[in-house]
C-alpha cells in the first residue's frame, strides 16, 4: 500500500508533553466500526462498561531502562568526537544493537567511553566498542561490563530515552522516571514504554477485578525502532526492526481458555498484540513463545487471536497507525482521528487512548 495513504496533519499543541493527573482521568475514544454510531467520548476509568466479565486483558510487563548514553568516540589512540547511542535491543550479556549519531562518523572498531567521572559505580565511564556497523545508524556494541555489572552501570550513565516529539520540546527530568514507566513494569529491556498502559493505576485495577476482567501479562521489550519513520513510498519496501519478547505456556493456556469460554481477549498496545500475534496459529490458538519478532500489520492482516485492543493516537504515517488501520479499518480510524484532533484529544505517548473493536 502507499505509505501516504497513513498521513494526516496533526497540530503541534495536540501533542501531550506529559501524562493526565492520575492517568486514568486521560480520555478515551472508543471506536467499533461494527456499529452505526462507531465513535463515543469517554475516560479512561469508563474502561471496565465496555467489558465483560470472562474478558483478558493482555498487558506487556516489560520495564523501560535509561538506554540514552552520552560519550566520546575513541579512534587510534587519538582524541574523541561526542557521540550519542540510544541502545535498542540486547542480544547477549555484553551485547547490545543501538542506534548511535553521528552515525556516518563511527567506524568498525571505535571505542566510545559512555558517562562521566564518578557517575558510574565502576569505572567513572562505561566503555565499549563499536563491533559491527549496519544501516541507518544501527551499531552493535561490545561492553566491557557483563550482565548484571552492565545493567547497573547502564542505569548509573544513561538518561530516559524520550520520545522525539517530546525530547524536541523540553529536556528529560526525573518526573520522566515514574512517568514514563507502567505501575507494572517488571522485566528490564525496553528502551519506549508501552504507552497504553501508562494509564492504569491500582484503582483501575480494583474497578476490573470487581468486573470479573482477567489480567495477564507478556513481555515484548520495546526498541528505538518504534520512532523511526517509514522512510518508504510503499509498504513492501519498509522493514521493521526486531524486538525480543515472549509468551509464557501458562498464559498462553489461560487465554486459550478465555476463548474456548467466549471471553475476549483484550491487548493493552500495540506491543502486546504484536507479540500474541506473532505467537498465534492460524486457527487463532495461542503458543507458548519467545525470540525475537519483526510482524508488520497493514490493512488485510487477518487478525488470529485478538478481539480488542487499548493503544494511544500514533504518529502520521507511522507503522502503528497502520496497525490500528488493519485492526478496525481505515477509513474508521482516519475519520476517528479526525474527531480526536477536533475535539481536542492529546497525542502520543504521554497522551489520550482509544479502545478499539476489531473490524468484523
Amino acid at each position: 500500500m502507499r505509505v501516504d495513504l497513513f498521513d494526516f496533519d496533526l497540530p503541534d499543541e495536540r501533542i501531550a508533553l506529559r501524562p493526565a493527573e492520575p492517568r486514568d482521568s486521560a480520555r478515551l475514544l472508543v471506536v467499533d466500526p461494527n456499529a452505526e454510531n462507531h465513535l463515543s467520548d469517554h475516560l479512561v476509568g469508563d474502561l471496565t462498561y465496555f467489558l465483560q466479565a470472562g474478558d483478558a486483558l493482555v498487558f506487556n510487563d516489560t520495564k523501560v531502562i535509561p538506554a540514552q548514553l552520552e560519550g566520546i568516540r575513541h579512534r587510534d589512540g587519538a582524541g574523541g568526537q561526542q557521540v550519542s547511542a540510544t541502545l535498542h535491543m540486547r542480544i547477549g550479556p555484553n551485547r547490545w544493537k543501538a542506534f548511535a549519531k553521528p552515525g556516518k562518523r563511527i567506524k568498525q572498531g571505535d571505542r566510545i567511553s559512555f558517562g562521566h567521572s564518578g557517575e558510574s559505580c565502576f569505572l567513572g565511564s562505561l566503555d565499549a566498542t563499536v563491533e559491527e556497523k549496519g544501516e541507518a545508524g544501527e551499531v552493535t556494541l561490545l561492553f566491557d561490563l557483563f550482565g548484571p555489572a552492565l545493567d547497573e552501570a547502564i542505569a548509573a550513565v544513561g538518561h530516559i530515552p524520550l520520545p522525539p516529539y517530546i525530547a524536541a520540546k523540553r529536556p528529560e527530568d526525573e518526573r520522566d522516571r515514574a512517568d514514563y514507566q507502567t505501575i507494572y513494569a517488571r522485566e528490564e529491556g525496553a528502551v519506549a514504554a508501552p504507552t497504553a498502559g501508562l494509564h492504569f493505576t491500582p484503582g483501575l485495577f480494583e474497578a476490573l477485578d470487581r468486573a470479573g476482567i482477567e489480567r495477564h501479562f507478556v513481555t515484548l521489550h520495546v526498541g528505538a525502532g518504534t520512532f523511526l519513520p517509514v522512510k518508504a513510498d510503499d509498504t513492501a519496501d519498509h522493514r521493521m526492526h526486531l524486538e525480543s519478547g515472549t509468551v509464557s505456556a501458562a498464559t498462553a493456556a489461560r487465554l486459550n481458555a478465555v476463548k474456548a469460554n467466549g471471553g475476549r481477549i483484550v491487548c493493552v498496545g500495540t506491543t502486546s498484540l504484536r507479540l500474541i500475534e506473532s505467537a498465534a496459529e492460524e486457527s487463532g490458538e495461542i503458543r507458548a513463545w519467545s525470540g525475537a519478532t519483526g510482524i508488520f500489520i497493514t490493512p488485510g492482516y487477518r487478525f488470529k487471536a485478538v478481539d480488542m485492543l487499548m493503544t494511544n493516537f500514533h504518529l502520521p504515517r507511522s507503522t502503528l497507525f497502520m496497525l490500528v488501520s488493519a485492526f478496525s479499518g481505515l477509513d474508521t480510524m482516519r475519520a476517528a482521528y479526525d474527531h480526536a484532533i477536533q475535539t481536542g484529544y492529546r497525542f502520543y505517548s504521554y497522551g489520550d487512548a482509544s479502545l478499539l473493536f476489531r473490524k468484523d
